[in-house]
């Protein structure tokens, strides 16, 4: 049997962060993915939107993470040559009723340690977005877009440069904790086992199942998963707008948003639909529904100009009806076995809060509680 002294499951945005805050913390570190190349799971089906922390309750992980991600995630694609632009977004208010939750999201966004946020009114909406109807809205110049792809590879690739090993092909399919390490046993076509000082789950959707077939004390806190997907519809020809346009906030998301990619293309989503497991189906119905929602804040769109995209699925913690629950980063002082991260629930502003939570996991490794 090999023995390692981390392994890291996932080679996802997040835990090719995770690999490389700790081979740079001089860590001995094999990341062990299931399928033939890095970051084809959640990470490659998202928005690539760098998200400024408006949103999310202050002191919570996502609130902390999000912001301080966010300038470490700037300052790493100027640093790595990563494309990226700091296009800024629009929150709108399609009616007056709207504009009390607006300034309920900025006090929010101040709380967070946003503080470039800007509410603008109905003039300057229309100076602004032309095209754009609303009542009002908050500028956020911090919003950004990335190369998620981009990011990805430099993140292997520093992490390579400071000792790391990528594993492809290598599912964990179980494991079990013994009192010196974890061993873990992976699949496919060279099947082994590997027994490491430190284990970091950070499978995404797939990280729950983990978290109870690595059989230890652990397991019992594993959480259930939750699967809400979200379909992305394109819009053919150019968009009449230049920065990110959201609605306010719905149940399980942020709502249909427009979104551009690095060429200025611009793209709709994602939705949410709950259901029983991972299924990246793009039904083309569906884009009655975006356009009703998308004619709110953009009266003329024309809907034959949508056109079916792909679909993501967010690695929910909990289920419809629910309040959205934080990032969880249980370490060995949440559940009691030691040398063993799990990262479940890290959905949106994962991409974003990818770097801080590297450097949280491997605080919490140099620490050896957690």
């Amino acid at each position: 049997m090999e023995t390692v002294d981390t392994v890291v499951i996932g080679a996802g945005v997040v835990g090719l962060a995770c690999a490389h805050s700790l081979a740079r913390a001089g860590r001995e570190v094999v990341v062990v993915e299931r399928e033939s190349a890095f970051g084809t799971g959640i990470s490659a089906r998202n928005s690539e939107v760098i998200h400024a922390g408006l949103y999310y309750p202050p002191g919570s992980l996502k609130a902390r993470l999000c912001v301080a991600g966010r300038e470490r995630l700037y300052a790493w694609c100027a640093e790595h040559g990563v494309s990226h632009a700091r296009c800024g977004k629009l929150v709108v208010a399609s009616s007056a009723a709207q504009l009390p939750a607006l300034l309920a999201i900025a006090e929010r966004a101040r709380a967070n340690g946003v503080h470039d946020l800007r509410p603008i009114d109905a003039t300057e909406l229309a100076k602004l977005e032309p095209a754009l109807t609303g009542h009002g809205a908050l500028l956020s110049p911090s919003t950004g877009i990335v190369d998620s792809h981009g990011l990805m590879r430099s993140l292997l690739g520093e992490a390579e440069r400071h000792g790391a090993m990528l594993a492809l092909g290598s599912a964990v399919v179980a494991g079990h904790a013994e009192t010196d390490g974890i061993v873990l046993r992976t699949g496919g076509a060279a099947a082994t086992e590997l027994k490491a000082s430190w284990v970091i789950n950070a499978a995404g959707l797939d990280a729950p199942g983990l978290g109870r077939a690595i059989a230890a004390p652990a397991s019992a806190h594993a959480p259930r998963p939750h699967y809400a997907r979200g379909v992305y519809f394109s819009l053919a020809g150019k968009s009449p707008f230049s920065r990110l346009i959201y609605p306010l906030p719905e149940a399980g998301g942020l709502g249909v948003h427009l979104t551009l990619d690095l060429g200025g293309q611009a793209r709709f989503g994602p939705d949410v639909e709950w259901i029983d497991a991972p299924d990246y189906t793009v039904d083309p119905a569906r884009v009655e529904r975006f356009a009703s929602a998308i004619r709110r804040w953009w009266p003329d769109l024309d809907a034959t100009r949508l056109q079916p995209g792909y679909a993501g699925v967010r690695p929910k913690i909990v289920g419809p009806g629910e309040p959205d629950a934080d990032f969880r980063i249980d370490g060995p002082a949440a559940h009691g076995t030691p040398g063993l991260v799990h990262l479940y629930g890290i959905e949106s502003p994962g991409l974003t809060s990818a770097l801080a939570i590297g450097d949280l996991v491997a605080a919490i490794v140099a620490g050896g509680r957690g």
